[in-house]
């Protein structure tokens, strides 16, 4: 019994996941372009080597992925969701702009807030990105391929530049230039 309900699901899953990448990806740059970002540092291999297939392998073993795919297309209550995300606890604020290539790794305690982040964006766990004295025009502008660590507290009217990587914990307060690596608390340039 346990096997057909499996089957069944897993044939729905596929079914579902057809329907929204007609819908949601077929056309859809950004979309894209966080599918093939997170096919390669993740390093999966798939056959046929086609968008279309990384999509479907990335909603059926990577929960993170499926999330930032449900906040990308606004459909957060989606009929289906809990199916692909397991429900991960991780708030992206919809006034957030993010270009494509996002990924991340367990977003579990995320909260992000940001006047806009560049592409190529990774994250992990228990990140915060947000405000300033509760002022919503004090949130953060971060940079192209920026990598963060677990853990990271962002704050404030900053700008992070391009090419920045932020280790576990380090909490942000001050501009960071581009092509660095930051941690600490507060965060400082270490290389």
């Amino acid at each position: 019994m346990k096997k057909v309900f499996f089957l069944t699901k897993h044939a729905i899953k596929i079914l579902v996941i057809r329907r929204l990448f007609i819908n949601y990806v077929s056309n859809n740059k950004v979309i894209q372009e966080d599918i093939n970002q997170t096919i390669k540092v993740r390093g999966c291999k798939v056959a046929p080597d086609t968008i279309k297939r990384k999509f479907q392998h990335l909603m059926i073993y990577y929960p993170d992925f499926a999330f930032i795919f449900f906040w990308r297309i606004k459909r957060n209550n989606y009929r289906w969701k809990k199916w692909f995300t397991n429900e991960l606890p991780c708030k992206i604020f919809r006034s957030t702009e993010i270009s494509g290539g996002m990924m991340c790794y367990h977003p579990f305690a995320t909260v992000i807030n940001a006047k806009s982040i560049g592409s190529n964006f990774q994250f992990r766990n228990g990140l915060t990105i947000g405000n300033k004295s509760n002022d919503n025009s004090l949130i953060p502008t971060i940079g192209n391929n920026v990598i963060v660590g677990a853990n990271v507290v962002i704050i404030g009217d900053i700008t992070i530049g391009n090419d920045v990587v932020i280790g576990a914990g380090s909490v942000v307060v001050k501009d960071i230039p581009s092509n660095c690596v930051i941690a600490g608390n507060p965060a400082k340039v270490i290389k």
